[in-house]
């Protein structure tokens, strides 16, 4: 065996799952770890194209099993084939790095959904960690899933019999059954879809030695208190990386930075809705002149792929109307924007891992959920921390222009919720620095595995 340790990390192939472990496997390089990063052969190439080319990290790929007429986009095809064909794959590269590498594998560190990868290192005999990249209470809830199921509050698909709020404790937010994680109405292939993996979870995570969460112990204690043996390590952010694309599948656009210095301190709203989010052209219309009926000056972050030829002709003529007062890009350095002084509020679709950097960068949300944990995270942000406010739709189910304009006023002349949210930004920055919870729970991980 070599001198150095090392590790091998895979992510669920979806961009809010790839981007907090590309974080982690950053801190744990830093810590003179090797590291090698799996990823399926599409998002290696995006991986590729926007990591520096000086990146410790060193990435490989395994197939796709798609072939080359393939939508790479539509995630039933890809996320099935990546059930059926990897794990072969990756015990075959787990063999080829240990003969041809003197640093052999010592451990698998897994997204908690790539159930098969614990599977291969335990019959490998190597030691795996677990990682989780969403909020503890959704963790929390999907190991409750077999008891759900039992007591006759959702079917073996994960469609709700009964109509009940689901608590886990009752100082934490409640779920409603047609907003649990894999809740999908309307959508049965992709709820049940969601739903095995969730059942899955549970037999994973008892092959791990570990289970690493991307969370800090005083954000939320009672729903950590709720799964044993869980270990906090977050917030995973960028740090002191000075690469702005860690992790990311789009290129940033750099020039959000240099447009926001030109602003007036703490007026511009960010919006940005993740990686999946989708809106129809009404909505994005709606979005468009709720924003503009602000006055406030607003960086908009709408992703190419989306963006069909309608949707594009419809963006010229709002690019040319707002020239003045905002700005759309493709996609953006989402923590540097968040950490500039000049940002007022974010209206955030409520991934994880956006929910984290607003809370690390003390920015309040303005909170528009599109699916899975989203919901959940909303509840949180608005009814549990207090540092935002969650949007109405209209009776067509639309949030209109009237609702955006006076909910973004109505946040960011709000003390309390600022006062809030610099509370919890104080408490994240002290979680993750030496002596604080997280910091001690890294160092006590990276120490086990090298030993």
């Amino acid at each position: 065996m070599g001198s150095q340790p090392h590790v091998l990390v895979i992510p669920f192939p979806a961009q809010g799952h790839v981007a907090p472990l590309m974080k982690l496997s950053h801190q744990i390089v830093d810590h003179g770890i090797k590291v090698t990063f799996v990823s399926t052969e599409f998002i290696n190439a995006r991986l590729t194209t926007t990591m520096p080319v000086n990146s410790p990290i060193r990435l490989v790929s395994i197939p796709d099993g798609l072939e080359p007429g393939d939508d790479q986009i539509d995630i039933l095809k890809p996320i099935n084939n990546f059930e059926e064909v990897k794990p072969n794959h990756f015990k075959d590269l787990i063999e080829k790095i240990n003969e041809s590498d003197d640093d052999r594998i010592i451990c698998v560190i897994a997204d908690v959904a790539v159930a098969w990868a614990f599977d291969v290192a335990e019959k490998m005999g190597i030691q795996s960690a677990a990682f989780w990249p969403a909020g503890p209470a959704t963790l929390a809830l999907v190991f409750l899933s077999p008891k759900l199921i039992e007591d006759g509050i959702i079917d073996t698909q994960g469609t709700p019999i009964k109509n009940d709020l689901i608590w886990l404790s009752k100082e934490i937010p409640a779920w409603k059954s047609s907003e649990f994680p894999w809740s999908f109405p309307g959508e049965s292939r992709m709820q049940n879809m969601f739903f095995q993996y969730v059942f899955r979870m549970n037999h994973t995570v008892k092959l791990c030695k570990w289970l690493l969460c991307n969370s800090f112990y005083e954000l939320d204690s009672l729903a950590l208190n709720l799964i044993p043996g869980i270990i906090p390590v977050g917030p995973l952010l960028l740090g002191n990386q000075l690469e702005n694309h860690i992790g990311s599948f789009w290129p940033e656009d750099s020039t959000s930075l240099s447009w926001l210095d030109k602003q007036p301190e703490g007026s511009v709203i960010y919006a940005s809705f993740g990686s999946t989010s989708t809106f129809n052209q009404q909505q994005f219309h709606e979005l468009a002149l709720g924003l503009e009926l602000t006055g406030l000056p607003f960086l908009w972050v709408i992703r190419s792929d989306i963006a069909n030829e309608a949707l594009s002709e419809f963006l010229d003529g709002i690019r040319s109307r707002i020239a003045d007062s905002g700005k759309i890009v493709d996609w953006a350095p989402q923590e540097q924007v968040l950490a500039h002084p000049f940002i007022a509020c974010f209206i955030t679709h409520c991934g994880w891992n956006s929910t984290l950097e607003g809370i690390s960068m003390g920015v309040p949300s303005l909170c528009w959920p599109y699916f899975t944990d989203q919901f959940q995270n909303k509840s949180y942000i608005c009814d549990f921390w207090k540092v935002g406010l969650g949007l109405n739709p209209d009776e067509n189910g639309i949030i209109t222009r009237q609702e955006i304009n006076t909910k973004i006023k109505t946040l960011i002349i709000d003390d309390g919720i600022k006062t809030n949210a610099l509370k919890l930004k104080q408490m994240a920055k002290k979680s993750v620095t030496e002596g604080g919870s997280s910091f001690k729970n890294f160092e006590s991980f990276i120490e086990q595995i090298k030993h």
